[in-house]
């Protein structure tokens, strides 16, 4: 309909009635008439922070175990960035606390895993520096 001409009267009235069938149809798909409730975006980014974070703890565990607790600086480092990733990971789900109407369930889960992952690296690296 934008890029051509409606020629004849019953062109427009069937383009006005395919039109009002297509709104009846969405509307159809939500509650009264109201758009669909979406998850917060920046919740979705913390809980794909916390499965990052995860798959990095049981492969850095996974090595540590198979060279029998003889690794190099370079899975301390990992460790660290771990950390840190876990920090940006709670910051991004206290922020997707302030988009409007949306699902906050992935903001409480992202929160909470990644402070889980947090204190439990912090954890390791106190009981590693007794």
């Amino acid at each position: 309909m934008l890029g051509k001409k409606l020629r004849t009267e019953d062109d427009r009235i069937k383009a006005v009635a395919k039109a009002r069938k297509k709104k009846r149809k969405k509307m159809i798909k939500t509650k009264y008439g109201q758009k669909a409730v979406r998850h917060s975006k920046r919740g979705v980014y913390s809980c794909t922070y916390a499965v990052v974070i995860a798959f990095l703890v049981i492969v850095m565990i996974l090595f540590s175990f198979l060279n029998k607790g003889n690794v190099n600086i370079l899975i301390g480092f990992f460790g660290l960035g771990t950390c840190a990733m876990a920090v940006i990971g709670i910051w991004l789900g206290m922020k997707g606390f302030r988009e409007r109407e949306k699902i906050y369930t992935t903001c409480k889960v992202g929160i909470t895993v990644n402070a889980v992952f947090l204190a439990f690296m912090v954890g390791l690296f106190v009981r590693g520096l007794m």
